[in-house]
């Protein structure tokens, strides 16, 4: 055969290759598919690590958080205490002071 004779392709022929180019066709559209849902499926994992990501921050400031209230009650509960005694103690200050007038007075009038 040369190069200007047209060589006849059977029927039988023309199917099998119908048939193997329609075989790759669906190898390839089953390949692409399953590329498609492997990134689907990292794009979804990859949301629900940031989604994680977030929930443990919020964690972590609602901790913080947490730890500063009660070293700030910790505070107010000693600065009361210490309230409460300095009340007692000025107290009894002026109460024996305002004793110790009353009975210096009471000499005194007593005396002249």
């Amino acid at each position: 055969m040369n190069e200007n004779e047209t060589r006849l392709y059977s029927d039988l022929e023309v199917n099998e290759l119908i048939d193997e180019v329609s075989q790759a066709a669906l190898e390839a559209i089953e390949q692409a598919a399953g590329e498609a849902a492997k990134a689907a499926v990292i794009a979804s994992l990859e949301r629900e690590a940031a989604a994680l990501r977030e929930a443990a921050r919020q964690q972590a400031d609602a901790a913080r958080w947490r730890i500063e209230a009660e070293l700030k009650q910790k505070v107010i509960t000693e600065t009361k205490k210490e309230g409460t005694k300095n009340a007692v103690i000025t107290g009894l200050i002026c109460f024996l002071g305002g004793l110790a007038v009353g009975i210096g007075g009471t000499l005194a009038i007593r005396g002249n």
